[in-house]
């Protein structure tokens, strides 16, 4: 597949190489979940340049010494002398700043941490002493979210805030899975579109493994996903225990439970037979970024109507289908599986669908708020029938007051405009920010995306 998007990021890592050659050294760190493209974006940022690229395997420091040597030599031809130990060849890199202009590029750099932890303060020590006086254009990218985060961003770590630019990868936005598909489609439906976006989350490498197999639409999406030799089976749990090494038993289980639809903590906590999990979610949201909260818009922050949800959209589909049957993956039943999900897949996606129009909203720039809203007490309707209180989108225009009030729903026959109306009505009565604005009413659904 060939590069799509990125354009501020290959922007930004040229611009630090500029800075580098012309000022002094810089550092830029590139971070984002497995598969998200950080390796393929960096050599799309210096194929103009013969670049160094050493990937930090988990190898014996010693061992790994030699293959950054012989690396380096291989690529810029310079003699570099036999060294073992790490700290001797980052100061030999960054002497080699003195003399010449290049980029060095780590990839998987928290790697070091397995190998020798101390490796980071050798490079704080040569770094500090040579960053003025060479011309170093450093890059280092890394997999594992929590330890990126932990090696530049905890004070106590000895490369915090040496980083001078800081990249995180997101999904491809909606505009490019159509361009994608366009190219490779050209006749595609708004449906396959759901399903690429259901199926990867926009994740670049997962498109690619779709596309490159000419599985352009839903059908046979899920027939490839649904294969022995399928990346995409054994890809969730590759992700999680990378992240989370030999703990990862209970976080499983609490994404799991949230992919089951138990998104409030008492009712995961229920779930996992009554186990106190404050902690845990706290550290899949903040360290691991893998979950969110979610409240009602406006809400306060310390109200205590939130919900949990995975924020990865691939994590969500593997959770709810691959992990949940996993008995027939280890079984070699994988028509079964593919069956489970053929026949779900229509009432799933309807659900995805809504992640996918406040992902479109965010990206069109014109609205200053964006969110979902809900009671969790209900309301009594006019005929004295109890109702469920929830609105699937609510969104402040930027530039009007204007409150759209937005259903989503696959098939758009099936929208009740009463009863939405009676909804934003019961909402307009609870939030008093909303009786300040103009509230339009509309539906949402395949036909629009």
């Amino acid at each position: 597949m060939k590069f799509y998007d990125r354009e501020e990021q290959l922007e930004m890592l040229r611009e630090m190489r500029e800075l580098s050659y012309n000022g002094y050294s810089r550092l830029t760190v590139v971070t984002g979940r497995r598969r998200i493209g950080k390796t393929t974006l960096i050599k799309e940022a210096f194929q103009d340049e013969g670049y160094v690229y050493l990937f930090v395997g988990k190898k014996s420091e010693s061992v790994l010494c030699r293959e950054f040597c012989e690396e380096y030599r291989e690529k810029t031809g310079i003699f570099v002398p036999p060294m073992s130990v790490f700290r001797d060849v980052f100061r030999f890199f960054m002497e080699e700043g003195k003399r010449r202009k290049y980029t060095l590029v780590f990839d998987e750099f928290q790697n070091f941490l397995e190998i020798n932890p101390s490796i980071y303060s050798d490079i704080q020590n040569w770094w500090d002493k040579y960053q003025k006086d060479s011309h170093v254009n450093l890059v280092v990218s890394g997999s594992v979210y929590s330890l990126m985060e932990k090696i530049f961003k905890d004070r106590k770590e000895p490369l915090y805030g040496r980083q001078d630019s800081t990249i995180k990868l997101q999904a491809f936005p909606t505009s490019v899975l159509k361009q994608i598909l366009k190219d490779y489609s050209p006749d595609y439906t708004n449906d396959d579109l759901l399903a690429l976006y259901t199926f990867t989350g926009g994740i670049p490498k997962y498109v690619e493994l779709l596309m490159d197999v000419k599985a352009v639409n839903c059908k046979k999406m899920i027939a490839r996903i649904c294969k022995e030799d399928s990346p995409l089976i054994e890809e969730g749990r590759k992700l999680l225990i990378q992240e989370f090494g030999r703990r990862y038993a209970t976080y499983f289980s609490i994404l799991q439970a949230i992919s089951m639809g138990y998104n409030t903590q008492s009712s995961i906590e229920d779930y996992l037979g009554g186990k106190s999990l404050g902690g845990q979610l706290a550290k899949l949201e903040e360290t691991y970024d893998l979950i969110r909260k979610v409240r009602p818009i406006w809400s306060k922050p310390k109200t205590q109507t939130v919900r949990y949800e995975i924020s990865d959209i691939f994590l969500r589909f593997w959770f709810r289908y691959v992990e949940k049957n996993q008995r027939l993956v280890e079984i070699g039943q994988y028509q079964a599986l593919q069956r489970i999900i053929e026949d779900d897949y229509q009432t799933y996606s309807g659900e995805v669908l809504e992640r996918y129009f406040k992902l479109k909203l965010v990206e069109s720039m014109e609205y200053k708020d964006i969110g979902g809203w809900w009671d969790p007490k209900g309301y009594t309707d006019k005929d004295g029938h109890h109702q469920q209180a929830e609105l699937d989108i609510v969104a402040l225009r930027l530039k009007e007051n204007v409150l759209d009030i937005i259903e989503i729903k696959r098939n758009p026959d099936k929208f009740n405009k009463s009863l939405l109306e009676e909804k934003a009505a019961f909402f307009s009565s609870r939030e008093k920010q909303a009786r300040k604005n103009k509230i339009v009413l509309s539906c949402l659904s395949l036909e629009d995306m």
